[in-house]
């Protein structure tokens, strides 16, 4: 428990508002809020929004796919929401945000989107005296929840959404006019106004907002992430990659650049991001699909049976989660430094770390790898990575560092 406070959220509500997303960071980061304000005292409400027409709160069935894949969602209470299926034959959605989305204006798009998902009958009754919101884009829904009811909120920005959303732009046919990042960002911006405290989950986006909104309370709380296992070890190299554009982008620098030139090395790819590489260059991913592993269950087995983690990131922006993943797992780390993004510590000066930019350079340092006996687990549990993720991104570190600056907010007093 946060020193010298004893449950000090008793007998409040927090409600937890993100995405629909799982088998990601962003869900890693959901958990890890409703494990922390519960184990601060409180009663948590988790309200999944989907940007899926039809998965509204009246269509349990449209749900069955992402309650399975989210067991461990630690709140009292869910909920789930999102546009319904007649969204679709509005004139003003489709004059409105689908107009926007055909621009490439993400922001619009998504914010507009999950401000018409419906509040469900049981939801709107619970009294709540603090909302968690995740991403600038389900802040219209917080409003439509609280209506003239008011409670502080804060929002975990989570990056700085323009920039994956200009990332997502590049190479797309948009109508004209195309979106630009700055009025993408304006609309981030607008409604991250509406919050009483800024989270942020890198230096990069800590620094940016607290620029350009000067006269909001910003905090740089790096995420909790939970660990995953010491040991005991094996001879797998692997790399974790979830779905989004910038690990297709670096799995397919991987395979194109680097294993050509690191010759019979074996690498296994764990995660959903095969079916994403698939759609983006399928004869790349048939060229090497031995290697995908998918989805699995327990992931923590992929990282305690492994000998060496590669983050051959080349694209994207904001902390990563799997970089943090990997560095609570103790094991060899080869990488790019864009893989350690958004933190604040000097990568190459970790004993168990390799910073390799170059195709080159990578290949070279995963030939070796390859070649080298799996660490202890003494000493996974002993290395410069895992002490790192203790000091920074453990559930502690979190829990203190959350607790900080959302107790003093009137929720909490």
């Amino acid at each position: 428990m946060t020193s010298g406070l004893e449950l000090p959220l008793a007998g409040k509500t927090v409600a937890v508002v993100h995405a629909d997303w799982h088998s990601c960071g962003s869900y890693e980061i959901n958990v890890t809020q409703a494990a922390t304000y519960r184990e601060l005292g409180a009663r948590v409400i988790s309200v999944a929004i989907s940007d899926h027409l039809g998965h509204t709160p009246d269509k349990p069935a449209a749900w069955n796919s992402y309650i399975a894949a989210t067991p461990d969602m630690p709140a009292d209470q869910r909920y789930y929401t999102g546009p319904s299926l007649a969204t679709a034959i509005r004139p003003d959605f489709l004059l409105g945000e689908y107009r926007q989305l055909l621009r490439g204006n993400h922001a619009a798009y998504n914010a507009a989107l999950r401000g018409r998902s419906p509040v469900p009958r049981d939801l709107a009754l619970q009294r709540i005296d603090l909302v968690h919101c995740n991403h600038f884009f389900c802040m219209p829904f917080v409003e439509k929840l609280l209506g003239t009811k008011r409670c502080p909120i804060v929002l975990e920005t989570q990056d700085i959404q323009a920039d994956q959303y200009q990332l997502r732009n590049k190479g797309a046919f948009l109508l004209p006019p195309g979106a630009t990042y700055e009025e993408m960002l304006g609309i981030e911006l607008d409604w991250m106004r509406r919050a009483d405290l800024m989270v942020h989950l890198n230096a990069e986006e800590d620094a940016t907002f607290r620029r350009l909104l000067p006269e909001k309370q910003h905090a740089l709380i790096y995420p909790a992430v939970a660990p995953v296992p010491t040991g005991p070890g094996g001879d797998e190299i692997v790399v974790v990659a979830s779905a989004n554009r910038g690990n297709v982008l670096s799995v397919e620098w991987l395979l194109s650049e680097v294993l050509p030139r690191a010759r019979d090395v074996k690498v296994a790819i764990v995660g959903n991001i095969d079916a994403a590489l698939r759609k983006h260059n399928p004869a790349l991913y048939e060229r090497h699909r031995r290697l995908f592993r998918g989805r699995v269950d327990d992931i923590g087995s992929v990282y305690a049976n492994a000998k060496v983690v590669l983050l051959p990131t080349s694209e994207g922006h904001g902390l990563s989660i799997k970089a943090v993943e990997a560095l609570s797992s103790g094991l060899p780390l080869i990488a790019t430094a864009q893989a350690f993004r958004g933190m604040q510590v000097v990568a190459a000066s970790l004993a168990n770390v390799t910073i390799a930019d170059s195709p080159q350079a990578f290949a070279s340092a995963l030939r070796a790898a390859a070649g080298q006996a799996p660490a202890s687990g003494a000493e996974r549990l002993a290395s410069d990575t895992r002490r790192l993720y203790e000091a920074h991104f453990s559930l502690e570190a979190y829990r203190e560092a959350l607790a900080s600056r959302v107790l003093p907010l009137p929720a909490a007093r």
